[in-house]
């Protein structure tokens, strides 16, 4: 695989000419109205984002992102669409992240408790350490056998509470339903249901006039905070001791637990799937052999036999990569800076939105060859140089999460169980037939046929 060597890139950078930043916020009110019916309705996405690097002969433009007027005060930004310019919303010295995490609004604190959680927090707030510290999962054991809604749900309330089974609880087998309404009064902005064009713009005024008040999940909310309280005692009491009001620390748990392993799980899983479907059976019955093999030698599955499948860990990369689950990242500039793309420099003032669309960045032709295919064994030997510019986790997959950095914490946890999910598949079934389609937040798979194993 093609890639940027350090040097070069870091010299061709030094002398790049310094240029204004094109592109246009239109009129107040109007600008964004128009650019969110294109985002959504007349382009689509990704078109949204292609023609206008067409236009302005850039990956670095200014626009409006949805959901504007009336949620959002100000949906300016200014879109970094590529490998070279988008790690400056990693650089924490650089950009601040103070209630940026879904953009250029924030659903009320009510939604959680009245606490700005920890995702919310900056860097240079106190309680980001000491909360991100404590969320770490340093002795969480579960048992993860399948993945879909309710596995994940319940995978991740025994991680976080003590490996306690959910269904004894008032939560019975409603957590993940539960979840998912909390999760969509907040996000339902940002999301379209992709209705016939005639309703198009009735999903419009109903979804981003204004935001969906946090009453409308309070009950939902109300039973999960309960039972996580009753129930992540151990995390608790650790968090307690760490200075943290128990009352705040259950409420990070809770969005932690919902909003970012779940609600990240939940869609991980269905995007490997249908990768390694959509490659059909030469690929699985590579991934079968490579699994097999090494769990024989090995003598069961354990992490160590994990760490033996090239394979497998790039088929996992390579979904990440082209497909992350979290396509955006929002920062806001904490200074005066200068971001480069691969052809020049931009200069962005202090407070500045910046918005970075991650397909793009990660499916970057100028970094890897066939940038917008599928390539299982992209990250085997050499490859694995390409593992920088994998950035599904809001950090680049060479770094790891820490107090200083905005990082998704459950990072390897998320890589190691899509690796456990491949593994525990193939080595019960040879392939699989399937269908897919795009959901509102992600791809919807559908099983149509299975082929037991015929070695084991």
């Amino acid at each position: 695989m093609a890639s940027l060597e350090p040097s070069t890139t870091t010299n061709n950078q030094q002398n790049l000419p310094l240029k204004q930043i094109p592109g246009t916020y239109g009129l107040p009110f109007f600008g964004p109205i128009s650019d969110r019916h294109d985002y959504f309705y007349n382009q689509g996405r990704d078109k949204f984002f292609s023609t206008r690097i067409e236009k302005y002969n850039s990956t670095i433009f200014r626009t409006n992102m949805p959901p504007g007027p009336f949620i959002s005060s100000n949906p300016r930004v200014i879109a970094l669409l590529d490998a070279a310019s988008f790690p400056i919303l990693f650089d924490n010295k650089k950009v601040e992240k103070y209630n940026v995490l879904d953009g250029t609004f924030m659903p009320s604190t009510k939604f959680t408790g009245g606490y700005r959680v920890c995702a919310y927090l900056d860097t240079t707030e106190p309680n980001h350490a000491l909360i991100k510290d404590e969320l770490h999962s340093k002795n969480g054991k579960a048992n993860f056998n399948s993945v879909v809604s309710d596995a994940s749900f319940n995978f991740m309330f025994r991680l976080f509470c003590d490996n306690k089974d959910p269904s004894e609880t008032i939560l019975g087998s409603q957590g993940p339903k539960m979840f998912d309404m909390w999760l969509l009064f907040q996000l339902a902005p940002l999301a379209t249901l992709g209705p016939p064009k005639i309703f198009n713009y009735l999903e419009d005024l109903l979804l981003r006039t204004f935001p969906f008040p946090a009453c409308l999940a309070r009950s939902y909310y109300k039973k999960l905070y309960e039972v996580f309280s009753s129930s992540a005692v151990t995390l608790l009491n650790e968090a307690e001791k760490a200075g943290l009001k128990r009352s705040e620390a259950c409420h990070n748990i809770v969005f932690t637990a919902g909003f970012n392993a779940y609600g990240g799980l939940k869609n991980q899983f269905p995007i490997l799937f249908k990768w390694v479907g959509l490659s059909g059976p030469s690929l699985h019955k590579e991934l079968a052999n490579e699994i097999r093999t090494i769990v024989k030698q090995e003598g069961g599955v354990t992490i160590q036999s994990l760490e033996k499948m090239p394979l497998v860990k790039s088929v996992v990369y390579e979904a990440m990569r082209i497909e992350p689950a979290v396509p955006y990242q929002y920062a806001k500039a904490r200074e005066d800076l200068i971001v480069k793309s691969h052809d020049a420099s931009f200069e962005i003032k202090k407070g500045e939105m910046i918005f970075g669309y991650q397909p793009f960045a990660t499916k970057d032709p100028r970094v890897f060859d066939d940038a917008e295919v599928f390539v299982p064994k992209r990250f085997i030997g050499e490859g694995e140089k390409l593992l920088k510019y994998v950035l599904w986790s809001n950090g680049k997959e060479i770094e790891e999460p820490s107090i200083e950095n905005k990082q998704c914490p459950g990072k390897n946890l998320v890589v190691l169980l899509c690796r456990l999910f491949l593994v525990e598949f193939f080595l019960h079934y040879d392939t699989f037939g399937f269908e897919s389609k795009n959901n509102a937040f992600g791809a919807a798979v559908t099983i149509t046929s299975l082929t037991k194993a015929s070695t084991v």
